[in-house]
């Protein structure tokens, strides 16, 4: 399964900023719900967060437990991927001594102080999700919207 389109799009880019409590990929996910974004996408992020919850690389469909509970005070060094149904993230964390880790994003990322999100939506596609038989998980199709669902 390949699914680009070599041709771009046009862009616009929102701007979110969350405060101390709020979980990110929910208001993330709620945001871009709201607005009716197709294919939204994260182009930047800077923050911090007291608590994250990751799959790590090595995680398997058959083998899903590769989970890390972080716990603590950890800047956002890194926040990609796309928010479509089914979002796919993927975030790297400093912890106090300098530390990075990171991972896929199952959630439960708890901002600390303040979480600065630049969203971009690739206004002439639809991201969306299918299974790929060759990876066991739902992977990014791309799309050109229709002009009828353009808005």
């Amino acid at each position: 399964m390949s699914s680009t389109l070599g041709s771009g799009s046009a862009l616009q880019v929102h701007v979110l900023r969350l405060g101390p409590g709020q979980e990110l990929l929910e208001s993330l996910w709620a945001f871009v719900q709201e607005r009716g974004l197709r294919a939204p996408f994260v182009i930047t992020c800077v923050g911090s967060v007291t608590t994250a919850t990751l799959r790590l690389a090595d995680a398997t469909v058959e083998n899903t437990n590769k989970v890390l509970r972080l716990s603590g005070h950890f800047e956002i060094v890194s926040l990609v991927g796309t928010l479509n149904p089914d979002p796919h993230l993927h975030i790297s964390l400093s912890d106090s001594e300098g530390r990075t880790l990171g991972g896929h994003v199952l959630g439960d990322l708890r901002v600390f102080t303040t979480a600065e999100v630049v969203i971009g939506d690739a206004l002439e596609l639809e991201f969306s999700r299918e299974m790929d038989e060759r990876t066991g998980f739902p992977e990014l199709l791309v799309q050109r919207r229709s002009t009828a669902n353009q808005e």
